[in-house]
């Protein structure tokens, strides 16, 4: 059981930001990334695992799922460091046809990938990351991260180098 506080289901002033931010997805060229309004309950985070992973023995209570991609993947906060605040938690995402992986080491390094034009998916599905720098998701990195900025090609592989087995464990669940 991970120990999470009661307020953690709020999302945090970046994630609230992005979520009244447009995101264009401009025929393939820009982000397929559709942020929510607010988290994901735990009753829907635990169905949404259960279904992912065909073990219904589980609960959804590592994740706040705060958005997805057109296909149904989610973007989530897992909280993969126990006792850190959920802002330092890293990102996480678990696509509609199984592909799995962390996306970044912590809420702002995400909206730091975000500036760099590259949503939750890609960062899964692709080891080349060439940015496309997104004038408007710049701007919303440059109010709230806390991290300094740095090409998100070097973001994702610092997360996959300090996660190493995400994908791994996640699918190890699967039955």
């Amino acid at each position: 059981m991970i120990q999470t506080t009661a307020d953690d289901r709020s999302l945090p002033p970046a994630l609230a930001d992005l979520a009244r931010t447009e995101i264009d997805y401009a025929d393939g060229e820009g982000i397929d990334f559709e942020p929510y309004d607010a988290f994901e309950s735990a009753e829907e985070t635990t169905d949404w695992l259960r279904q992912w992973t065909g073990n219904h023995e589980l609960d959804g209570d590592a994740y706040r799922v705060f958005g997805q991609d057109g296909s149904g993947g989610l973007a989530a906060v897992w909280y993969g460091r126990p006792g850190r605040p959920l802002a330092e938690q890293p990102v996480v995402f678990m696509g509609s046809e199984g592909e799995n992986g962390v996306v970044a080491g912590n809420l702002s390094d995400f909206l730091w990938v975000l500036a760099d034009g590259i949503g939750p998916l890609e960062t899964v599905l692709y080891d080349e990351h060439e940015a496309r720098p997104n004038a408007t998701l710049t701007g919303l990195a440059e109010r709230y991260a806390t991290t300094p900025r740095r090409p998100a090609r070097d973001i994702i592989a610092e997360a996959r180098a300090e996660f190493p087995t995400f994908a791994e464990d996640i699918d190890a669940l699967c039955r």
